[in-house]
């Protein structure tokens, strides 16, 4: 799919519990723009607290877009995220109004803007084996084999995101040719939009308090009660919906799985290893301008009209 002509793009990104939403939903204000979600989470319908989805008059005040777009049931890929986005922003360009994309989710903002690469699904024994040497002989080793066939790929790749080494390796061992070309074949690393991404920059003891009060946040908002109606209406756990954070903990809780403060402490530590996680994401990601806020807003807002014009 392509985009023509090529529209300007701000994208936010950052940690969960940043406060990512907040500053889109101030810079909308300031700039005239609406908001297109990259939380992968936020697309499903009924998902609300433990996604800290915006409320209601958040929505009312700024247009929102790919959020309740999806059953909690129903499969929504990055892929379909990268085709509803692109046409949510295409959308936005053309009324006048500045598209600002914002989540956590890298993966999806990657797909929107430079697309997928179009290389072969992994075959289940040979990600299995790569998985089981890699416990084996750790991730330093792994990436250098990949460094062997294929430096480019490497060269991208950060030591501890095994998952991307693993996929290059696997895409190797089932082509015979390196992930790198594949990119190159499919032009990967031509953006189908103008895009300029600000992370939000937060202290780790500062995230990880706001983490904890987020988690209690929820709780307090009504979580338990949330998945509860999830489960009554056939949502079953093992859905990657209701997989996610505070969703499983909270089910395995219902269930009699674990004790209530359990299911919080748990919640608690998964949320910030996810947080970790996404950060070494965007870590590898080299043209994102990394800023405090609330203490550098005004700077984010320079860069931003900057870079809108």
């Amino acid at each position: 799919m392509t985009s023509s002509p090529r529209h300007k793009v701000l994208v936010i990104v950052g940690p969960t519990a940043s406060g990512k939403s907040e500053l889109a939903l101030r810079l909308a204000m300031e700039l005239d723009g609406e908001i297109v979600n990259a939380d992968s989470m936020q697309v499903y319908r009924g998902m609300d607290i433990g996604t800290a989805k915006p409320d209601p008059q958040q929505r009312l005040t700024v247009p929102h877009h790919l959020i309740d777009v999806a059953a909690p049931d129903h499969p929504f890929s990055a892929a379909d995220y990268a085709e509803s986005a692109a046409l949510a922003v295409s959308d936005i360009a053309s009324r006048g109004k500045r598209p600002i994309v914002v989540g956590g989710t890298g993966l999806y903002i990657r797909a929107l803007l430079n697309g997928l690469v179009d290389s072969p699904s992994g075959a289940g024994e040979i990600r299995q084996k790569l998985q089981d040497e890699a416990r084996q002989l750790g991730n330093a080793a792994m990436l250098e084999r990949l460094r062997r066939v294929d430096p480019d790929a490497a060269a991208r790749m950060h030591p501890n995101n095994l998952v991307r080494i693993i996929r290059a390796l696997e895409v190797h061992e089932l082509t015979g040719a390196p992930l790198s070309r594949h990119q190159q074949r499919h032009g990967f690393s031509d953006s189908r939009f103008e895009a300029r991404r600000i992370g939000i920059q937060v202290e780790r003891s500062v995230l990880y308090r706001r983490i904890e009060e987020r988690v209690e946040h929820m709780l307090t908002a009504g979580l338990l009660d949330e998945v509860r109606g999830l489960l009554a209406a056939g949502c079953d756990r093992s859905l990657k919906s209701m997989r996610a954070i505070g969703y499983k903990e909270a089910a395995a809780f219902l269930y009699g799985e674990c004790s209530h403060a359990d299911m919080v402490d748990l919640i608690k530590r998964d949320t910030r290893r996810y947080a970790k996680r996404q950060l070494t994401w965007f870590r590898g990601e080299s043209d994102i301008i990394w800023l405090e806020y609330p203490e550098k807003f005004v700077s984010i807002l320079e860069h931003a009209i900057d870079f809108f014009g």
